[in-house]
C-alpha cells in the first residue's frame, strides 16, 4: 500500500514538472493566449486588406457627363489652332462639283462668242446649268401653249450622243460625255431667249425668221468655240460648228412652230 502511494506521488511530481517546463519543452509546440484576443494582437498578412474590403463598400462614382466619350481621348477640334475643326473645311459648291467661277465664265463666253476663254472653264463637266436652261426652255414653250418637254429631252438626248461620238473620232484625247452635254446645254441660251420672246410675240414672220437665224448661229459659234477650246483643236472650229448648227436649228423650230 505504502509503496503505491509512493509511485502515485512520484507521477504526479513529474508531471508537475512537465507542465511548469514552459514552450522550450513541449516539443515545438505553440501556445496562444486566447485572453488578449482582439485587443492588441497584430493581424495576420493580407488580413487588413479583406477586413477593409468588407467593412468599407466602395461608393459608385459620380456621372461627369462623359460615359461614352473614352478616357483619356483628345478632342480633335480643340487640338486645331482655329478652335474650331470646320475652318478647314471645303466649301459645299466645291464638295458637289460646282464651280461658280467657271460657270460664269462659260456663260459670258456663250453670251459673247469672241471672249478668250479658260481650257479648264470651257472644259468644265458642270450639268447644273444646261439642267436650269433645258428647264427654263420647257416652260418659256408652255407658256405659249407647246407642252414639248419630251421633245426637249429626247431631241437633247440624240444630239449629244451624236456630237460625243464625232468629236472623239475628230480628237485624238477623246472627251467625256459630261463635257459635251455641259457645252451645248449652256449653249442654248440664245435659243431659251428665243422661247422665252416668242411668249411676247410670234416669229412665224419675217421678224421672226431672223431672230430665230440669229440665235441658231449664235448658238452655234458659242457651241464650237467652247469645243475648239476645251479639247485645243486647231482650225477645225467650222467642222465642229456644222453639227451643233443641225442640233440647234432643231431646238428653233420648235420654238417656231
Amino acid at each position: 500500500m505504502g509503496e503505491w502511494q509512493e509511485n502515485s506521488w512520484s507521477n504526479y511530481n513529474q508531471q508537475q514538472d512537465w507542465n511548469s517546463a514552459g514552450p522550450q519543452a513541449d516539443g515545438g509546440f505553440q501556445q496562444f493566449d486566447y485572453g488578449n484576443y482582439g485587443n492588441d494582437a497584430a493581424p495576420a498578412p493580407g488580413m487588413d486588406t479583406i477586413s477593409t474590403y468588407y467593412s468599407e463598400p466602395a461608393q459608385p462614382a459620380a456621372y461627369t457627363g462623359s460615359m461614352f466619350i473614352p478616357a483619356g481621348q483628345p478632342d480633335a477640334f480643340s487640338q486645331q489652332p482655329g478652335g474650331s475643326g470646320f475652318d478647314d473645311e471645303p466649301p459645299l459648291l466645291e464638295e458637289l462639283g460646282i464651280n461658280p467661277d467657271h460657270i460664269l465664265q462659260k456663260t459670258l463666253t456663250v453670251l459673247n462668242p469672241w471672249r478668250t476663254t479658260d481650257p479648264a472653264a470651257a472644259g468644265d463637266s458642270d450639268l447644273a446649268g444646261p439642267l436650269v436652261f433645258c428647264l427654263a426652255f420647257g416652260s418659256f414653250l408652255m407658256l405659249s401653249g407647246k407642252l414639248h418637254f419630251n421633245y426637249i429631252y429626247g431631241i437633247g438626248l440624240l444630239g449629244c450622243l451624236a456630237i460625243y461620238a464625232l468629236l472623239n473620232l475628230m480628237t485624238v484625247s477623246g472627251v467625256a460625255i459630261c463635257t459635251v452635254v455641259s457645252v451645248l446645254g449652256y449653249c442654248l441660251i440664245p435659243i431659251v431667249g428665243l422661247s422665252g420672246l416668242a411668249v411676247l410675240v410670234s416669229l412665224t414672220g419675217i421678224f421672226g425668221n431672223i431672230l430665230t437665224g440669229i440665235a441658231v448661229l449664235w448658238c452655234t459659234a458659242s457651241s464650237s468655240k467652247l469645243f475648239v477650246t476645251a479639247l485645243e483643236m486647231r482650225d477645225q472650229q467650222v467642222l465642229v460648228a456644222y453639227p451643233c448648227g443641225l442640233l440647234y436649228a432643231v431646238f428653233a423650230l420648235i420654238t417656231m412652230f
